[in-house]
């Protein structure tokens, strides 16, 4: 009541607060980050460490176990991964949240130092990579060009655009995808080094010998001191061909050009991109988790023309996949939706009070209350995000709730005859305390957001900031700017007995009103309105129920307690909304070992069956990735991860027009595929940032991991499980996600034979490393480009097209100087087959089965893939099987939310009974929570919705709304009950008193709602469930407080004691009160020391 006092008193302070509110607001609008989900604090360290040539498990042997014994000493670490493919091992550490990152990241840098010495020869060190769930691709930035190579839009790429990204803040990328490093290839005939008895290591020797990287000294001649640079380093790529081969020492030499050509090219491609069908470059755009998407996508965009500057005119610049048009989507959508539903909540009070002026105040405080909450979750280090702004239109109900009431309760004071002011002053204050009593309830609903952790907690507390910030706000505006304005803009009522009428109780008035209403004969039209026609008969329904109050309060909770249980039972689960967005990632599999040039044209054939599908001119964009990234780019396969050349990743975008049912066109398209490659396996991924990050990595939203140390026996299970996952009807995809019957060339070589012939093991192995990949590994060898002063590997290779039968590689020289012996003297060449992928979990190998959905929600997906894996019996000591993917996500996330929302129960049935001093009374308050619950999950139900985290959103400010109501009914119902009528007539007249505001702010909130639960907007598919969980915890809300509340208080107060409870001698109203000291007769016991 101090608050109110004191705006009716300083009206003019009041406005300056507001406005200074109103202005920080807005300048906090302009700076706060916008992004697509909050900070999640998921913190990911990986190590990516390549050494090519070497296979998978010899990648896990050498490198991967030694990481992993090492990193166990790192603080704080959760769980340790690793990926092991042909010249790559990649090393995820997870670490638990609240680890201080700095410390972690220098000592994992600390331990991989250590771990060096266990590595074998010519291991460089490996890329450290700091990563979290925010720290993904928001977008590409492509370069195309119809005059340059794929490689040269690489190096352009590499040189020219990437180091100018740290002038844009937040954005950070990796190398590009799609070409390869340059280098200078050295590439060997291999019938010419026959005919000249040359072995591909003589080539390497050659080559490190006379390009050298080396030092320059000083010579001090008279007064001048001489730099004496060498010619080690050669000057252009034409003189690596005359680097000479002496043979034998013999008086002729030999020349590189004579047994190869040099060229000025890139390293072993086996990859490639293909931007809409063309062999193309890209970089990926990556934000860091601190930064703003929108901020970091807008600098980029204004960035772009200074980098074409800096490119050959004939190459094109372009951003494509930009994923803060979803981030804005969002933004505009609820910003709209918002706006919609605040216009209708303030038609909706226009049309129940009749007051446009009373409307105009009730939608002027909307603006001011969420551009005020904007200003505190700037401060609080929050951004706006689908999260946030689901909060603020959420809570655009509540403030129209905690307005309209104010302005009703105004109306209310003045048709019982009171003037403006008195009117204001004695609406306003019989209502504070009440409503500060429903702020703390609602409060108290999202008050477990600060205790969840992990995904739950990180999506959770922003939203519940959000709607406690304009809750808070909200009341504030209620308590002081509302009566300001009130007195300033409503209009004296006319009371046909004059203003000097005595003031009745409202509850008389309202008697009156409708003993008026049952008395009236046909006239009565003319008197009353027709709220008031149904006011009255509200009133004689009321009689009758309350006579029939115990049958219908137990139907009411069988019903309510009935509904919630076969509602639960039979309702979808999902972390968050499905999203239809025109926007798609799949993952094409060729039979293992497939080469990248097979595999491209797989894509093509892909491309070509999608334009026949949906027409080439609903196509946007298409990037596919196919193959490999080059083994110089050992950080390409953190954002994206290519296990070898078999696979192809295609993302497609559709013209903002297109619209399409996701699932069923992804359907379609597998069918279509089907006929077209049946050999090729299919597997669609998360391409939106929502998908990924709750996605952690998992490629489907359903992974069965296998764990055990038998590979053999993992192997086995893992094809159990895709038989048993087959049977499943809505899954899709079912596949092993690892390559474990990759094709493979053997090589044998018998040791003794070898030193007979001789040689030995090292001598041959170099000469077929040469032969079969390069000398980049074995030989590091760099060229210094005089003309732009950048350095580039040089590498001795024979082309991949001279390699292609196992004759050529039996063929393969490995004695300098010598025709024989070749390959095929000293070791047996067989056909084999071995795995092309090895991943762990710590030590323990695993293999993961992958699947989609279709049309099913996530949770009855993993009860039933859970059954599925149970079904296979009793497994191998050693060996375990966990449902994985989103799966573990979605229940954590679930059993948080209903743990906060019991909790918030509990708070609330605290405070209730702190205060009303009754638990009985706190407990009739709570009796609408099952009406809310039962409704909100029928209206989910009825129209197709899953329960997620944005419909628990919905159903809990549900519950905070139907207390709120509650409260109010309970307050005024005790109060008569208290004053001496029967606990009947009490629940009464409140029920009477309330019907009014409890209608009016429930329909004005449904009908603000009606916009978001339409989801007709762009992103309305992820905010509508948490629009139709209001609505129809209102809708049943509504009806519960109105006709089961009353009855529920005239049941549980019938035969109650009004006693009071109070133990204060002091207290008129407690049963200690002590009338001979302390009545209004007697004197203040401070005076009675003498008595």
């Amino acid at each position: 009541m101090g608050l109110i006092r004191t705006a009716l008193r300083k009206p003019i302070t009041i406005l300056v607060l507001v406005a200074a509110l109103v202005f920080f607001g807005i300048n906090a609008v302009q700076k706060i980050k916008i992004d697509i989900f909050p900070a999640i604090d998921l913190p990911v360290i990986y190590i990516s460490h390549p050494y090519g040539g070497f296979s998978p498990e010899q990648m896990e042997a050498y490198f991967a176990k030694n990481y992993v014994n090492m990193m166990l000493y790192v603080s704080g670490v959760k769980s340790i991964e690793s990926k092991n493919i042909q010249g790559l091992t990649l090393i995820k550490l997870t670490f638990y949240p609240g680890t201080n990152m700095a410390q972690a990241a220098a000592e994992v840098s600390a331990f991989s130092n250590r771990a060096q010495a266990s590595f074998p020869p010519g291991s460089q060190p490996p890329f450290i990579l700091r990563f979290d769930a925010s720290t993904l691709p928001v977008g590409q930035l492509v370069l195309s060009s119809q005059t340059k190579t794929v490689n040269q839009l690489q190096d352009l790429a590499n040189v020219y655009i990437r180091p100018n990204f740290n002038t844009i803040p937040g954005l950070v990328s990796p190398a590009p995808f799609g070409g390869n490093a340059r280098t200078i290839l050295i590439k060997a005939n291999p019938d010419l080094m026959r005919q000249h008895n040359i072995s591909p290591d003589q080539l390497v020797s050659a080559l490190t010998s006379n390009n050298l990287a080396l030092p320059s000294g000083n010579v001090q001649i008279g007064n001048y001191n001489y730099q004496t640079p060498l010619n080690t380093n050669i000057n252009s790529v034409q003189e690596f061909g005359n680097i000479p081969l002496f043979k034998d020492n013999g008086v002729q030499n030999l020349y590189v050009k004579d047994v190869a050509t040099v060229s000025d090219g890139a390293d072993i491609t086996q990859g490639y991109v293909l931007v809409n069908g063309k062999r193309s470059v890209y970089l990926p755009v990556t934000k860091s988790s601190t930064a703003s998407t929108w901020s970091v996508v807008q600098g980029l965009r204004k960035a772009i023309p200074i980098f074409a500057a800096q490119l050959p005119s004939d190459v094109k610049v372009s951003y494509e996949f930009d994923q803060s048009k979803q981030v804005m989507n969002s933004v505009k959508s609820l910003m709209s939706e918002g706006a919609i539903g605040a216009v209708l909540t303030g038609l909706m009070v226009l049309l129940f009070l009749g007051d446009p002026r009373g409307a105009l105040i009730v939608i002027l405080t909307i603006p001011t209350c969420i551009i005020s909450s904007v200003l505190f979750l700037y401060l609080f280090g929050q951004t706006i995000n689908i999260m946030t702004l689901s909060g603020l239109a959420l809570a655009i109900g509540i403030l129209v709730d905690e307005s309209t009431v104010t302005i009703e309760n105004i109306h209310q004071h003045m048709d019982m005859g009171k003037s403006k002011a008195l009117a204001i002053w004695d609406g306003c204050k019989e209502i504070a305390f009440a409503k500060l009593l429903v702020l703390f309830c609602i409060l108290a609903v999202f008050a477990p957001a600060f205790t969840m952790g992990g995904i739950p907690g990180s999506l959770f507390l922003p939203l519940s900031l959000a709607i406690a910030f304009a809750m808070i706000t909200s009341y504030f505006m209620a308590q002081t700017l509302v009566p300001v304005l009130a007195n300033w803009l409503m209009k004296e009522h006319k009371h046909p007995h004059g203003e000097d009428a005595s003031a009745k109780a409202t509850s008389d008035t309202w008697d009156q009103k409708s003993d008026m209403a049952l008395r009236e004969d046909t006239n009565s039209d003319k008197k009353l309105s027709g709220f008031e026609k149904f006011h009255a008969r509200f009133v004689k329904f009321m009689d009758r129920l309350l006579k029939v109050r115990k049958p219908v309060v137990i139907i009411y909770l069988i019903v309510a307690f009935g509904g919630i249980i076969l509602l639960v039972a039979n309702i979808g689960q999902d972390i968050l909304p499905y999203s239809n967005a025109g926007i798609f990632q799949v993952r094409l599999r060729e039979p293992d070992g497939t080469k990248a040039e097979v595999t491209e044209s797989a894509v093509l054939k892909t491309l070509n069956a999608l334009y026949d599908q949906v027409g080439k001119k609903n196509i946007e964009i298409s990037s596919a990735m196919v193959g490999m990234h080059g083994g110089t780019f050992s950080t390409n396969p953190v954002y994206l991860f290519m296990a070898g050349t078999q696979e192809a990743v295609l993302q497609v975008e559709f013209k903002e027009g297109y619209k399409v049912n996701m699932d069923d066109f992804k359907d379609a398209f597998r069918a279509r595929m089907k006929k077209l490659a049946p050999e090729m396996k299919m597997s669609f991924e998360p391409i939106e940032l929502t998908s990924k990050i709750l996605a952690q990595g998992s490629p489907t939203p359903i992974e069965v991991q296998i764990k055990g140390k038998n590979k053999a026996q993992n192997a086995e299970y893992a094809n159990k499980v895709v038989n048993k996952l087959k049977q499943i009807p809505y899954l899709r995809d079912v596949q092993i996600d690892e390559a474990i019957h990759y094709p493979s060339i053997k090589i044998n070589i018998d040791r003794v034979r070898a030193a007979q012939l001789g040689t030995d093991i090292q001598t041959v192995s170099k000469s077929i490393i040469a032969a079969t990949s390069s000398s980049r590994y074995t030989a590091k060898n760099i060229w210094l480009d005089p003309k732009i002063n950048n350095s580039y590997y040089a590498q001795v290779e024979i082309p991949i097209n001279q390699m292609t039968s196992l004759d050529n590689i039996k063929e393969i020289p490995v004695v300098p100087n010598q025709s024989r012996p070749i390959l095929e003297d000293l070791a047996t060449v067989v056909m084999d087959t071995t795995v092309g992928e090895v991943d762990d979990i710590g030590a323990l190998p695993i293999l993961n089965v992958t699947a989609n959905l279709n049309h099913m929600d996530l949770g009855t997906a993993t009860r039933d893939v859970t059954k599925a894996v149970d079904n296979i019996g009793q497994l191998p000591r050693g060996l375990t099987m966990s449902v994985l993917g989103e799966s573990p996500v979605l229940t954590d996330t679930l059993s948080s939310l209903q743990a906060g929302l019991l909790v918030a129960i509990i708070v609330i049935f605290l405070m209730l009974t702190a205060n009303f001093q009754s638990m009985k009374v706190s407990l009739v308050v709570l009796c609408t929570v099952p009406a809310v619950l039962a409704g909100s999950l029928l209206f989910l139900k009825v129209t197709g919705c899953t329960l997620n985290l944005q419909s628990y959103m919905g159903m809990i400010m549900s519950v905070g709304v139907s207390i709120s109501n509650a409260v109010l009914l309970v307050t005024n119902a005790e109060h008569l009950w208290k004053s001496g009528k029967s606990a009947k007539e009490a629940a009464k007249e409140a029920a009477s008193l309330r019907l009014r505001p409890i209608i009016m702010t429930s329909v004005a909130m449904i009908v603000g709602m009606v916009p978001m639960a339409s989801g007709l907007s762009e992103s309305g598919d992820q905010t509508a469930p948490l629009g139709r969980a209001v609505i129809g915890g209102l809708f049943s809300s509504t009806f519960a407080a109105l006709l089961i509340l009353p009855l529920v208080f005239a049941w549980a107060l019938n035969k109650t004691s009004r006693q009071s409870v109070s133990l204060d001698p002091e207290d008129e109203e407690s049963v200690h009160f002590e009338a001979e000291l302390y009545g209004k007769n007697a004197q203040h016991p401070d005076n009675l020391a003498t008595h």
